[in-house]
């Protein structure tokens, strides 16, 4: 439980450094992602969750 909560940590901090450093690059941002087509952003999300399985898969072995 330690490591898990360790690596939701990490995934919390990295995802907040772009917001913190660039607030206003990131407001510009998400302004052009508004205008992606859900079903564009559905399939970038799975393809994301599939590398991050892979990446979890790799570091147990």
């Amino acid at each position: 439980m330690k490591f898990f909560l360790c690596v939701i940590g990490m995934v919390m901090i990295i995802e907040g450094l772009p917001y913190f450093g660039f607030p206003e690059s990131m407001k510009q941002m998400m302004k052009k992602v508004m205008e992606i087509p859900d079903d564009a952003l559905r399939k970038f999300g799975f393809a994301l969750m599939l590398c991050g399985l892979i990446l979890v898969y790799i570091g147990k072995m």
